[in-house]
């Protein structure tokens, strides 16, 4: 594995990575998808058409928003709930 891709790094290149599939399936669901599809809701407030746009920009809100979430938790935990050293 290349030095570049360490830690933190690779992590937030998964992350982009997964938003961007997120956001081409959007585009993909929108522009292929089947007819009569309904508009979608983007946190119960905004509500997107069912175009390439409208989907690609839901896709990736929602999964950017969940899996930042549980980024942010991972990282809080890791950096707070160190036991490399135990207690005692």
């Amino acid at each position: 594995m290349s030095s570049r891709l360490h830690g933190r790094s690779l992590v937030v290149s998964l992350y982009v990575l997964i938003v961007a599939f997120a956001g081409v399936v959007g585009v993909l669901l929108g522009a292929f998808g089947p007819d009569g599809m309904r508009p979608v809701r983007l946190f119960g407030v905004i509500e997107l058409q069912p175009t390439p746009v409208g989907l690609a920009i839901f896709g990736m809100v929602t999964i950017g928003l969940f899996l930042g979430i549980l980024l942010s938790l991972v990282v809080y935990v890791s950096e707070n709930y160190d036991d490399a050293q135990p207690k005692g």
